[in-house]
């Protein structure tokens, strides 16, 4: 795949002032940035400490007045393995538990507090492929554009409990590189499911993988390589995830272009807002995890490709949002040309110092402006 490269002058400057000037500019909001993050995360957490029973045993838990009850529930989670639909809380709170948006700090917990937990867990038995829980989400109808609503955007990244759980995922996430990061390279962040590949047959079996994938898949990542390292980031587990890399051919294949890393679901997490006036949850994957552990990329390098706007929920200015394959098998499938498109637009803003300056969203109106190579 040839593409070349067409810079505008109203989008790259060449004067070296300028240039200069821009540099100093975004070193300076970048280190704000991250000192505004630093202090917000050590800023004073109220915390309590609970203990309860559960089958005869005796546990205890730490948890923060900015948590949620669906917190409290994931902890039980991990110290019993009692799931969280099984839960049954017995004595932590009068009447009814809230639902799991609600705030610890408005349970007025106090340390010591004693419960009891009912609840079965979760056995280790083999089960059915296409029942386990790892598997992608198919359903995508509850989606929401976060860069039309830039107070919630504000709401999510002051969120006190936000911000914790980007710190303990740093903490937690240790980064397998398959290869090498490159000096001077801008980092594509890639989504699997829906974005480059009909997950619903690949997970079924009733499509071999090749046929599974995006048309022009490895076209794309071969185009945009000179120029982004790139991480896959997919909302499945790492099990899943690397067989289905291998059977694509996109890692362990003699192809032009290298996988750098591979994040999984364990490096996501819940946050909570309102849609439509109700209660709302969902996952997201915060750029500020990879970006803690490797301080060369940021905001004003760093590219975000997702077929779910709201996974870009904390880094709205880095999503680009592709549209879903689906129904691979279908001829209007096999003649879609996204990632084409995709590569020539990303090509193209590659030599640009801050892509802050560019709205993604827009990203096919910019490509049509292009000439065509």
């Amino acid at each position: 795949m040839e593409i070349t490269l067409h810079p505008s002058t109203s989008m790259l400057d060449n004067d070296p002032v300028h240039e200069e000037k821009d540099l100093i500019d975004i070193k300076a909001e970048v280190t704000k940035s991250t000192t505004e993050f630093s202090q917000v995360t050590q800023s004073h957490e109220r915390w309590v400490t609970l203990q309860f029973t559960w089958a005869g045993k005796s546990f205890s838990l730490d948890i923060a007045d900015s948590d949620r009850v669906f917190d409290l529930k994931t902890t039980l989670h991990e110290l019993t393995k009692v799931p969280p639909e099984r839960q049954k809380i017995l004595g932590l709170v009068k009447g009814k538990l809230p639902p799991d948006q609600g705030r610890i700090s408005d349970l007025k917990l106090t340390t010591g507090k004693k419960f009891t937990l009912l609840g079965t867990p979760e056995g280790d038995e083999i089960k059915d492929p296409s029942q386990l829980e790892n598997l992608p989400d198919v359903v995508n109808d509850l989606d929401i554009d976060f860069s039309k609503d830039p107070n919630a955007v504000k709401r999510y990244k002051n969120d006190q409990r936000n911000i914790r759980k980007v710190k303990e995922m740093t903490d937690k996430l240790n980064v397998n590189i398959i290869h090498p990061l490159r000096e001077g390279k801008k980092l594509l962040v890639l989504d699997i499911d829906y974005t480059i590949l009909d997950t619903k047959p690949l997970t079924s079996g009733s499509l071999p993988p090749a046929e599974c994938a995006r048309p022009k898949l490895h076209e794309f990542l071969e185009a945009v390589y000179p120029y982004y390292d790139i991480c896959i980031w997919s909302q499945t587990s790492w099990i899943w995830l690397e067989t289905k890399l291998v059977e694509l051919g996109m890692i362990g294949a003699n192809r032009n272009y290298q996988i750098s890393f591979v994040l999984d679901k364990t490096s996501m997490f819940t946050v909570f807002t309102e849609r439509d006036g109700k209660p709302w949850q969902h996952s997201v994957k915060a750029l500020q995890i990879i970006w803690n552990h490797f301080p060369q990329f940021n905001a004003t390098n760093t590219i975000h490709v997702d077929d779910l706007g709201r996974n870009f929920a904390l880094n709205p200015q880095c999503g680009l949002k592709i549209h879903p394959f689906k129904n691979a098998h279908t001829e209007e499938a096999q003649a879609d040309r996204e990632l084409d498109k995709l590569a020539r637009y990303m090509v193209y803003i590659a030599p640009l110092s801050d892509l802050r300056s560019l709205s993604h969203a827009n990203w096919k109106t910019v490509l049509k402006s292009l000439p065509r190579s």
